[in-house]
């Protein structure tokens, strides 16, 4: 298993992985947040590789001393068999590197299939409740 920097040629695979997990919103917001981020940070979009193939992504980014990662993804039917862990080390080392003390993510609160994988990585629940607006453009 490789975790490294996002590729350009990459850009398919991840996009499939965000579909095939539920991810993806459209085509054209994806491509736009994820050309913004690699605009400010690209060495915070990281991938797996295994045997040549994208098998996961995660998305990280930081704001003073926090850092926050979004999007991350294991294609299907490799799920629990690491590889989500290993993004998340390998973004969390990322963000050590650069000074960051507090990661902070963010998960749909009705999907309680990655609760325990967050929680057994040693992120905690806080209190705190996420409001948003959409603004029409």
């Amino acid at each position: 298993m490789l975790i490294r920097s996002f590729r350009l040629g990459d850009y398919a695979a991840i996009t499939r992985i965000w579909q095939e997990t539920g991810l993806n919103e459209t085509e054209s917001e994806t491509f736009d947040a994820l050309a913004k981020q690699l605009a400010w940070d690209s060495e915070l979009v990281m991938v797996a590789e295994q045997d040549g193939e994208v098998v996961g992504v995660v998305v990280g980014t930081i704001d003073g001393t926090h850092a926050y990662f979004y999007r991350l993804a294991v294609r299907p039917d490799l799920q629990g068999s690491g590889i989500g862990r290993q993004l998340v080390q390998a973004i969390e080392t990322r963000f050590q590197q650069r000074g960051v003390n507090r990661v902070l993510i963010m998960v749909n609160q009705e999907n309680h299939k990655v609760l325990p994988f967050y929680r057994a990585l040693g992120y905690e629940m806080q209190k705190y409740v996420t409001l948003s607006k959409k603004l029409s453009s």
